[in-house]
């Protein structure tokens, strides 16, 4: 069987038999990915958290959270190609997995490493073509757009209580750019909004995950944030880069 050689986003050399048959994904909306490119057959083992495609989630093995896998089964599965991501995934167990399978692991900060995660997941599968199609569609979407962020200010919030927003060097950061928006939030990462000076942004996002923000968090942000516009917003379409980014645009023009 052909053995190729692939360099991951952590910069990482991996050997997989080529093309991979019995692939595992540790991370949602590469799972999604992965579905889009047709490789149902070849998709053996799913996370509790890859809900997408909702056949996938019923009928593939799940083999625990993307944080609290579940070694023993990934191992039984015999995959001959693990999916994972740096931020999604715990060092511990990449680095315990690495050591009997081929583990290609993502790196995504910004929407530019999105779309090349795209391209690099279309090589390692064998499914160049959909590829190079999906992030063509992907930036056509993303252009139609255009600038409807209008540069207005905005902080995306991610969990309460304590509350955390996205700051830089971020997924989110980078696609809220992209649309337009200026991120109030200059810091890295995700930082607590008690460290923070006090922001006065057009606008304030309640993410759907990874808290599920609903109604009854808007009065209390708009409290804090009296002149802002508080809106409920889908997690998914700002967060999951994969072939979900083909959807958010219109998602985005919906939203605002």
């Amino acid at each position: 069987m052909e053995k190729r050689t692939f360099v991951d986003q952590m910069g990482r050399s991996v050997t997989v038999t080529f093309p991979p048959k019995r692939i595992v994904s540790l991370v949602p909306s590469q799972t999604e990915l992965l579905h889009y490119f047709g490789l149902t057959e070849e998709v053996i083992g799913i996370t509790k958290f890859c809900i997408y495609p909702d056949s996938w989630f019923r009928t593939k093995q799940r083999i625990g959270g993307t944080k609290q896998l579940k070694l023993e089964e990934i191992l039984a599965l015999k995959p001959d190609l693990i999916i994972g991501n740096k931020e999604e995934n715990t060092k511990d167990d990449i680095a315990y997995l690495e050591q009997h399978f081929p583990v290609w692991m993502s790196d995504i900060n910004t929407f530019e490493e999105a779309i090349e995660m795209i391209e690099f997941v279309g090589q390692l599968t064998n499914k160049q073509t959909i590829a190079r199609q999906l992030n063509t569609s992907i930036e056509q979407e993303f252009k139609k757009l255009g600038d409807i962020g209008m540069g207005k200010s905005v902080i995306y919030l991610i969990w309460d209580e304590p509350s955390f927003v996205v700051g830089k060097s971020t997924f989110i950061h980078s696609v809220l750019t992209k649309i337009g928006f200026i991120n109030d939030c200059q810091k890295e990462r995700y930082p607590a909004l008690s460290d923070l000076e006090q922001l006065n942004p057009d606008f304030v996002f309640l993410s759907s995950e990874p808290f599920p923000f609903k109604d009854e968090h808007i009065l209390k942000y708009q409290e804090l944030f009296p002149t802002s516009k508080i809106i409920l917003v889908d997690g998914e379409s700002f967060s999951w880069y994969g072939s979900r980014m083909l959807e958010a645009p219109n998602y985005f023009k919906k939203m605002i």
